[in-house]
């Protein structure tokens, strides 16, 4: 049964869970041979990414779920 206080807590979860999820920044682009790789920033470390792994941050997944490697400094 719906409530105002089960509506309430519904956005607040909904609120929470976006706050909590982390931001992808895409910091630089480059297309080579047909291939698309991308520099993102996830939480303050580097990452060079192909168009999957872009997505499956924007997803939601993390670097270490990915198994990815920070960008060494150019």
């Amino acid at each position: 049964m719906f409530s105002p206080v089960t509506g309430q807590n519904a956005k607040r979860q909904a609120v929470r869970k976006a706050l909590d999820a982390h931001k992808v920044y895409i910091t630089a682009q480059s297309f080579s041979d047909g291939a698309y790789r991308a520099r993102v920033l996830v939480d303050g470390e580097a990452y060079w990414v192909d168009e999957f792994r872009l997505a499956q941050l924007r997803q939601g997944l993390t670097p270490a779920e990915l198994e990815l490697t920070p960008a060494a400094d150019d």
